[in-house]
């Protein structure tokens, strides 16, 4: 059993977790920007479906990409080389959240529901969340948005509608957080996209103990502008 999160009750240890599913903590509560920031300082993270109750997950190991271990692969290098598109940030964020949601190959539904967008746009309204979006031709075509706490940035999801262009945005936001003194970005689960990209995975208890470190730091709040240009 977990435990069901009251307004205002405190998350349990990250220890009592389940091994199975992996990393589910506890149940409840609500998505108000105090109890998600709260959260992603402690490494928690909601997950659900559409009209279920909001689960909130702490997986072990955890996914995560150091801005300075990203890998750029030769045919990545040659499109950001070109500098077909155009890179923006906090531009689009609602927008980028519900292409984020929009229905997938092999994937039944989406988590990206209403209530999560109500919240996140909360979030970014606060300067606390943010958008990185790849736009080519006056179009959005691909992008990533998460979460910002002191020197840590929290991936909540990516999508493309052209070839590479997620891989684009995160290329864009690693350099620009390695840049600004940030730490890691949480992947939060294993995929094939982001171990291409040089993400890896680490156990809970370093990821803890890596966050009490950088949420200390100053936020970076407010809507973000990247001076980071590539140069290849």
């Amino acid at each position: 059993m977990i435990p069901i999160l009251g307004s205002n009750t405190p998350f349990p240890p990250l220890e009592q977790a389940l091994i199975e599913p992996n990393g589910l903590l506890a149940a409840g509560g609500n998505l108000s920007p105090e109890r998600l920031i709260s959260a992603y300082r402690l490494g928690i993270f909601p997950w659900f479906g559409q009209d279920e109750m909001i689960l909130w997950w702490s997986p072990d190991p955890r996914m995560v990409l150091f801005p300075q271990e990203i890998k750029i692969s030769r045919s990545l290098h040659k499109v950001l080389k070109k500098q077909q598109y155009e890179i923006r940030v906090d531009s689009a964020f609602t927008e980028v959240m519900q292409a984020c949601a929009a229905p997938r190959e092999n994937q039944a539904g989406t988590w990206i529901h209403d209530e999560m967008v109500a919240a996140y746009t909360a979030l970014h309204q606060l300067g606390m969340a943010h958008s990185v979006e790849t736009w080519i031709e006056g179009e959005l075509v691909g992008g990533l948005y998460g979460v910002a706490i002191g020197k840590a940035f929290y991936g909540e999801s990516m999508f493309s509608r052209a070839t590479d262009a997620s891989k684009i945005a995160l290329a864009h936001l690693a350099k620009q957080l390695e840049d600004w003194g940030f730490g890691l970005i949480d992947c939060q689960m294993k995929t094939a996209h982001l171990m291409s990209m040089g993400a890896r995975e680490i156990s809970r208890s370093q990821f803890s103990g890596q966050l009490a470190q950088l949420t200390r730091l100053p936020d970076r709040k407010g809507k973000w502008r990247f001076d980071f240009t590539y140069t290849g």
